[in-house]
């Protein structure tokens, strides 16, 4: 099989996950219409992914196995507009000063900052177990505050992860949420999630939220915190008009990450 073709059976693999997880079951002749091609290539994309022991075969399409839902659904999301969550990255980057004590929450956009973050000399407070896979191969000193594993952002949260914290006071935190709406703030699907990111931004000076273009306008159940409780969103592209008066009146700065 040729490399193009392998990438854009990748881009079907991952489309057929995301359909399953969205609406239940990925329905073979659906997707043969949106990919425009035959049900057999569908279902040799779903045959495959269930011998991968991702999907289980239905009649007319197959459903995610329910043990590996999680993990796919954190798959896909950390593969997710790559792009600009690496631009986001490279400017909260500029941000850090070396002897800085920084925060980084479990998302996958401060994911990309913990793969970029052996240029400055900094010490690290994470909470998600990817962060500190990386940061232990890169000689990053970090401290991982622990608790109770949270398998769907791979991190940890709970009453251990409360008192741990108090001990830390960093210069900056770098978080991110599902959702944003001046009017809701910053909002997130799981609480326990919700309730860590809480803490990190109150036991920080410096409160920095990445945000991809996609999340303006969008919202979840629970809040993270209001709009006048960070101080820098950056983003990679300019968000609609109201939000950026929002955004000044509120006296939040803005950055655009090139």
């Amino acid at each position: 099989m040729s490399e193009n073709l392998d990438a854009v059976s990748l881009g079907r693999h991952q489309h057929i996950l995301e359909q399953a997880i969205k609406y239940g079951v990925a329905r073979t002749k659906d997707l043969a219409l949106a990919f425009g091609v035959h049900e057999m290539t569908v279902r040799r994309d779903m045959d495959y992914l269930e011998a991968q022991g991702l999907l289980e075969r239905v009649h007319g399409g197959a459903k995610i196995v329910q043990t590996a839902s999680e993990e796919v659904a954190y798959s896909l999301r950390s593969a997710q507009r790559t792009l600009e969550k690496q631009r986001i990255a490279r400017a909260a980057l500029e941000l850090i000063e070396d002897g800085d004590t920084i925060a980084l929450d479990s998302s996958t956009t401060a994911l990309a900052l913990v793969r970029i973050l052996a240029v400055r000399k900094v010490q690290a407070i994470i909470t998600g177990l990817d962060a500190a896979n990386i940061l232990a191969s890169s000689g990053v000193p970090f401290t991982l505050m622990g608790g109770v594993y949270h398998s769907p952002a791979r991190s940890f949260v709970g009453s251990v992860f409360s008192a741990g914290l108090k001990r830390f006071h960093p210069d900056k935190v770098f978080f991110s949420s599902k959702g944003f709406t001046p009017e809701q703030g910053f909002t997130d699907a799981h609480l326990p999630e919700v309730e860590a990111k809480e803490l990190l931004i109150e036991a920080s000076a410096q409160k920095i939220a990445l945000l991809d273009s996609s999340k303006f306008g969008s919202r979840a159940a629970n809040q993270i915190v209001g709009l006048k409780g960070v101080d820098t969103i950056i983003t990679d592209q300019q968000p609609s008009s109201s939000v950026r008066s929002a955004l000044k009146k509120a006296g939040v700065r803005l950055l655009i990450a090139p």
